[in-house]
């Protein structure tokens, strides 16, 4: 599984990609998580708030940070 934080190193970008992180061990999912800081490449997802979570290229969530347990709900419908 391939988890993206989209944002460009706010605080509230920093605390999705934590989050995001402890849903995906918590669910023991094996995944990488990459952090895009590219305003190109995040507006290319069409969001336009961050920070925004990305799951396998579709975008999850935008404009706010969920809590564990949200997350993990949209990362184990897989």
């Amino acid at each position: 599984m391939k988890l993206e934080i989209l944002g460009t190193g706010c605080a509230k970008c920093a605390k999705l990609e934590e989050v995001s992180r402890k849903a995906a061990d918590e669910l023991g999912l094996d995944y990488e998580l990459e952090k895009v800081k590219d305003i190109n490449k995040i507006m290319d997802y069409g969001v336009m708030i961050t920070p925004a979570l990305v799951v396998d290229g579709e975008v999850k969530i935008a404009g706010r940070v969920p809590s564990v347990e949200d997350i993990k709900k949209l990362i184990s419908k897989k």
